[in-house]
């Protein structure tokens, strides 16, 4: 178990900055997931922190120790990579066996602790096994079962569920998590899946372009977005440009199309900025402390669990979810529809260009 520390780590690949000067701090036997989409520099953050690659600028530390420059093995770090990487030939306990034969740890040890390695990731009985003997979801406790009968200090896992189906990651994200608590060991994560990162992380690192938009609990990440990047990022959401049209102290009134939003918490300087309200803080009857807006019904679509209704207003689509049919039930396509949202729910956000 250990904690670690990037500071003003940057990274070049020709004239392509993949990582523009990030800090981050992972706490000992925290499951710490690096969220953000295709390009956005998380899975070179990742090989560094592996010891796989090496920053132009900056420090890597685990605990109090500088590591920038050390190897994988030297560092204490193990990384499974999306595909696995299992050997074919080789089978299930030989795989998991493999790096304790590497250090050359005597027979009688080795079984030992492949046997526990196999029992914790719960594919005793499968030793004799071939990689392609196993199934998607097999195959990945293997690679993490290799990964941890050596070890380490940090597990490194990249993308480590996108090779499976929908019922086999939900299968996977919640044996990761009870591995990672029964261990008590640091994870570093990465995913492109908000919802994975939500349901697995204890703490959320957003990236976006070779930085770190925000950092903190899938709640903060998703209630108190501090940028309009990570408000969209994080799941379906309303994020609506606007503009500030009166002051009076931190509220403010907003203007989108001809609508005015009026007593909205905001404090930044700049007046071009978005609203950001969650589909789930719609209601679609009055409540206290509400402002309302009313439009056009452009889509009612029923998902079981929740419903949704898409409504027109001007030009702006805004997106309400409910769990309750009683008040859609009034509803009818280009009907009249009103929005009824708390205004300690409304977000106001400094525009980006994004």
């Amino acid at each position: 178990m250990v904690s670690v520390r990037l500071k003003d780590v940057v990274k070049t690949f020709g004239e392509t900055v993949a990582l523009k000067g990030i800090s981050l701090e992972i706490q000992h036997g925290e499951l710490f997931t690096l969220l953000g989409p295709s390009g956005c520099g998380k899975s070179t953050t990742l090989r560094i922190i592996a010891g796989l690659d090496f920053p132009d600028s900056g420090v890597v530390s685990f605990d109090e120790d500088d590591v920038t420059y050390l190897s994988s093995s030297e560092r204490g770090a193990v990384l499974v990579f999306q595909n696995y990487a299992l050997w074919p030939h080789m089978s299930v306990y030989d795989n998991v066996a493999y790096g304790l034969k590497i250090k050359k740890l005597p027979k009688e040890e080795i079984d030992k602790k492949v046997k526990w390695a196999l029992e914790l990731v719960r594919l005793t009985g499968l030793e004799d096994r071939y990689p392609t003997q196993l199934s998607g979801g097999q195959q990945q406790r293997v690679a993490i079962a290799r990964a941890l009968v050596v070890e380490p200090r940090i597990l490194l896992l990249d993308e480590p569920l996108s090779n499976l189906d929908a019922k086999l990651r939900l299968e996977m994200r919640s044996e990761i998590r009870r591995i990672q608590r029964e261990l008590g060991i640091t994870v570093l994560y990465v995913t492109h899946d908000q919802e994975e990162a939500m349901a697995i992380s204890d703490r959320i690192a957003v990236m976006n372009v070779g930085t770190v938009e925000q950092v903190g609990t899938p709640k903060d990440i998703y209630e108190s977005p501090r940028t309009e990047f990570v408000a969209s990022f994080m799941g379906k959401t309303n994020v609506i440009p606007a503009k500030v049209v009166e002051r009076k102290g931190d509220r403010v009134s907003v203007e989108f199309e001809s609508y005015r939003l009026d007593g909205l918490t905001y404090t930044e300087d700049k007046d071009d900025v978005v609203v950001v309200i969650r589909p789930e803080r719609i209601q679609l009857h009055p409540i206290e402390n509400a402002v309302s807006i009313s439009g056009k019904v452009d889509l009612i679509e029923y998902y079981g669990f929740f419903i949704e209704v898409v409504g027109m207003f001007g030009d702006t689509r805004i997106i309400a979810r409910t769990i309750s049919d009683r008040h859609v039930r009034e509803l009818k396509p280009q009907g009249e529809v009103t929005f009824y949202i708390d205004r300690d729910d409304i977000l106001v956000l400094p525009k980006q260009n994004l």
